[in-house]
């Protein structure tokens, strides 16, 4: 056998050697490292009860696909096969559903979430969401101690001043308002699956109805939100539309009627002059007619331009009241408490222990006289 091979099974014996040894260490401080590992399961319970209890409520939306950019990225693939580029002409929708989870967290979508009126579970108290999370949401207790020193620097400093007539402004929000959007923010969370376009909104509350009714209302109000973008052109044009079917209406309304109030003076007279007079205000009652016809006709198309634009939203998973709180989950923190205990209980008795023994060691050996350290030799 070669040099480099013999020193590998040396290596490796005094491995085993070294790990039988940290076992049979630990072994001797078994009760040492029950003690801690029960002591760090106190600890979690402690920790686990003291976290109040979160319930989530999941709602999943399917958006509509619109086909003509399927049509596009269709032709688009033909044309980059041929060696030729399409433009970018099909992505004209600018609030795709990647950007729905910005839509959900920016401030004047927050806010309008103010004043969502929520119904708590166990009493069936009616309140806003802004008071409910002022008032029925809780903190861990390590949460209230941490908090004391902010607090206490707030009493010093000057609080903000707020005007009795006060109204939300999304430009210029208070400093409580900053804090409730911050917070809703947190609760509050949408994601979107890159491959299928499934939208998922989860919220988290104290309550398990208030969790449902507010993730129910935020689809509610994204739907109004996109609905309203997609649809804005559109209704422009619609109302413009409308707006020149009346001119054109009242325009033809007041032809018709100088026509017949003129045919009911002149009836009987043969003059060409009244012909004449009669012709143009029935080409012009008639030339009205049209018009009006015809904005009649743009009218009918914007409305089903409108409804052609609107988009349909498949609710794939409903808002439904949670059973069972999502956090905090006990038995895991319970594991995860008892297992670092053990772990610094193990690290102690291998690592720090031996360290501050041959420290201490160390100092008394210098503090002995040059005699007894002969002597000792």
């Amino acid at each position: 056998m070669s040099e480099d091979s013999l020193k590998n099974m040396n290596e490796g014996e005094e491995k085993e050697i070294d790990l039988l040894e940290l076992a049979s260490t630990l072994w001797k401080q078994r009760r040492k490292l029950i003690t801690w590992s029960v002591c760090g399961a106190i600890i979690g319970l402690v920790v686990a009860f003291s976290i109040p209890k979160e319930y989530t409520t999941s709602v999943k939306l399917a958006p509509e696909i619109n086909d003509n950019k399927a049509a596009a990225g269709g032709l688009g693939a033909l044309a980059s096969m041929a060696g030729l580029s399409a433009g970018s002409s099909g992505g004209t929708d600018a609030v795709y559903p990647m950007l729905y989870p910005d839509v959900v967290s920016s401030v004047p979508f927050t806010t309008s979430l103010f004043d969502v009126e929520v119904t708590t579970k166990e009493d069936g108290r009616k309140m806003t969401v802004s008071q409910f999370l002022d008032e029925e949401t809780k903190a861990p207790w390590w949460g209230v101690v941490l908090g004391l020193p902010g607090k206490l620097i707030g009493l010093l400093k000057s609080e903000e001043e707020v005007p009795a007539g006060h109204k939300l402004d999304n430009f210029q929000l208070t400093m409580d308002e900053s804090k409730m959007v911050e917070s809703l923010n947190k609760r509050i969370a949408a994601s979107v699956d890159a491959k299928t376009s499934v939208v998922t909104i989860d919220v988290n509350m104290q309550d398990p109805l208030v969790s449902a009714i507010l993730a129910d209302t935020v689809v509610s109000r994204l739907q109004e939100y996109i609905t309203a973008y997609r649809t804005n052109k559109s209704r422009k044009d619609l109302e413009y539309a409308e707006k020149l079917n009346q001119e054109a209406k009242d325009n033809y309304y007041k032809a018709q009627q100088r026509y017949a109030d003129y045919l009911d003076r002149n009836q009987g007279i043969a003059f060409h002059s009244a012909q004449t007079v009669r012709e143009r205000l029935e080409n012009e009652a008639t030339l009205a007619f049209n018009l009006y016809n015809q904005t009649a006709q743009q009218v009918q198309k914007a409305q089903a331009k409108v409804q052609e634009t609107t988009p349909v939203y498949a609710i794939v998973t409903p808002a439904t009241v949670a059973v069972k709180a999502s956090s905090p989950r006990k038995a895991l923190i319970l594991i995860g408490f008892t297992f670092l205990a053990f772990v610094a209980c193990a690290a102690w008795i291998l690592f720090v222990a031996p360290l501050i023994e041959s420290r201490k060691a160390g100092s008394s050996a210098k503090a002995l006289p040059e005699s007894d350290l002969k002597e000792l030799e």
